[in-house]
């Protein structure tokens, strides 16, 4: 019998199946086992044993049996790592496309141009937010938003009714090149080299050995990097070993989930489902400067013109532990609010998180008990996010220090 790479290699399978976990904001579930599509370059993590969650009823490795998490923590923030994703790419084109993605969108899609992204939410008629992701201008009349873990794609074709346009499933997968090497893996990669403009969540087209690819400088990490968009008509295999190859140069590896999620946390990047669902306003989530009610009418705008504007999520440090998810903040005896994600962070040496709190009138430097993981108390400081680089220096290739050392919060 073949095995998973091998199979791939020489494209003889379609469906393969494994034993998957579902990714939730508490742990997980019972292991049950499940029929679908990898990412195509899947393969390319074997050799470290991965255990898969269904994101988007994709395959996303979770985590490692063989690789030292930290040690790859630090590659991908002083280096290069590369990460084979489960967001879901949705096509959205024709002559009425932007006028139907900005009743979607709390934000004016007008305004994005072709070869631009945008970080784009949309929200319930009730306002409570949905879902989140980015929005690609491929062609004036042609975008991809490709999304994160939730059902939205029928709720975009429900949303296309008398609209003139085709809302559909390209079959595209993503994966993401991130890091201070990330942009040197590019320009050694692409036939063309780096892009002339190729700004922070620019778009670009490129060749790798004649094969077309979609690129933009966006990411899940806070770090400098790109991501890549495998259409079906590619040979997805010959680019991902090409990039590969390039990457070895700075110890490139593939990365699992348990690797960028302490570096979103940090970086404050929200996991839809998660870290706001649909029980919290774009306000509440800390995205109000995501809404533009100026722009006209979106579904949710009524709601929103009425809904107390005060945040209720941040972050959350503690020296002592890292906070388990639930309802584990507490002020003395009283819980006072929810950890939605946590990490142990390597940088800042302390167990981090997202919080989101009861009060919207409490907030940074509000100083709480958290239950851990391990079961203990711990006294735990509530933050701004994100918990460093404060201006988003570091994905927008404006800080070019590598980090060399811990920075211990005391």
């Amino acid at each position: 019998m073949l095995t998973l790479g091998e199979a791939m290699l020489n494209q003889e399978v379609s469906r393969v199946e494994y034993v998957v976990t579902p990714v939730t904001s508490t742990g997980g579930a019972a292991e049950f086992r499940q029929s679908m599509l990898p990412h195509p370059l899947t393969y390319q993590e074997l050799a470290h044993e991965p255990h898969f969650g269904i994101y988007n009823g994709r395959l996303r490795s979770l985590s490692y049996r063989n690789g030292d998490a930290n040690e790859f923590y630090w590659r991908l923030r002083r280096q290069v790592m590369l990460s084979h994703t489960g967001e879901l790419p949705t096509e959205i084109r024709g002559p009425q496309a932007a006028q139907m993605l900005d009743r979607v969108f709390t934000r004016d899609v007008h305004k994005v141009r072709v070869g631009r992204c945008s970080y784009q939410i949309a929200c319930y008629p009730d306002g409570g937010a949905m879902m989140d992701g980015v929005l690609i201008r491929l062609e004036d009349q042609r975008f991809w938003y490709v999304q994160s873990d939730g059902e939205f794609y029928g709720w975009l074709r429900a949303q296309a009714q008398g609209f003139d346009v085709e809302v559909f499933d390209p079959h595209v997968w993503v994966s993401q090149v991130q890091g201070p090497r990330s942009l040197d893996v590019l320009d050694a990669v692409a036939d063309e080299g780096l892009p002339e403009q190729f700004g922070y969540f620019d778009m670009a087209q490129i060749h790798i050995d004649g094969q077309p690819l979609v690129i933009t400088r966006t990411g899940f990490t806070s770090e400098l990097g790109w991501e890549f968009y495998l259409e079906s008509h590619v040979d997805a295999v010959a680019i991902g070993e090409r990039i590969m190859e390039a990457g070895r140069t700075y110890e490139m590896d593939t990365t699992p989930a348990e690797v960028t999620n302490a570096r979103r946390i940090e970086g404050g990047l929200l996991f839809a489902g998660t870290d706001f669902d649909e029980s919290v306003t774009p306000f509440e989530a800390g995205f109000a400067s995501l809404v533009d009610e100026d722009k006209g009418e979106f579904i949710g705008r009524a709601a929103l013109q009425e809904a107390d504007r005060r945040c209720r999520t941040w972050g959350l440090v503690c020296a002592e532990g890292i906070p388990r998810h639930g309802r584990t903040l507490l002020r003395e005896t009283t819980e006072i609010g929810l950890v939605t994600s946590s990490a142990w962070s390597p940088t800042l040496q302390c167990g981090i998180a997202i919080v989101r709190l009861d009060d919207p009138d409490l907030g940074p430097d509000t100083e709480v008990e958290v239950v851990c993981a391990d079961g203990s108390r711990h006294f735990a400081t509530v933050t701004e996010l994100p918990l460093y680089d404060k201006a988003g220096d570091i994905p927008r290739g404006r800080d070019a220090k590598t980090p060399e050392s811990p920075e211990v919060i005391v």
